[in-house]
């Protein structure tokens, strides 16, 4: 019951009753990834080409999705990664959560947010003025 209030009222947990009719209508399954996403196709986008979705195991985080798997979502591939012996190259890293909000996001130099002193401003910049 749980489960089916969850898909009622949000979407942001894997899937809507929207989704799971129309997978269930439309959709073919092609594989599971590691994080145990699910990926299907089936039926004809607006541009012409085959339908690609995703259906997200737990919270829909688009960063969830293996470079893979995201090339043959994107239409940059033919053949699904479970189609294939897919192997990353060795400049993919490993899946890394979202940390924009947290403790672990990205500060950049300067920022003020950023643990330590800030760096004295140089005066180089020459800040502009209306009139000039």
């Amino acid at each position: 019951m749980l489960k089916f209030l969850t898909q009622f009222f949000t979407w942001w947990n894997g899937q809507t009753l929207n989704t799971r009719f129309h997978t269930w209508r439309n959709g073919t399954f092609v594989g599971k990834d590691e994080q145990g996403n699910l990926y299907y196709t089936g039926g004809v986008d607006s541009e012409g080409r085959q339908r690609r979705w995703v259906i997200y195991n737990g919270l829909s985080e688009a960063t969830r999705v293996p470079p893979g798997w995201h090339g043959w979502l994107h239409h940059r591939v033919d053949t699904a990664p479970a189609q294939e012996t897919y192997q990353p190259r060795e400049w993919e890293r490993p899946h890394e959560a979202n940390h924009t909000g947290s403790a672990k996001a990205y500060r950049p130099k300067g920022s003020v947010l950023r643990p330590g002193e800030r760096p004295i401003v140089t005066g180089d910049y020459d800040a502009w003025t209306p009139g000039n």
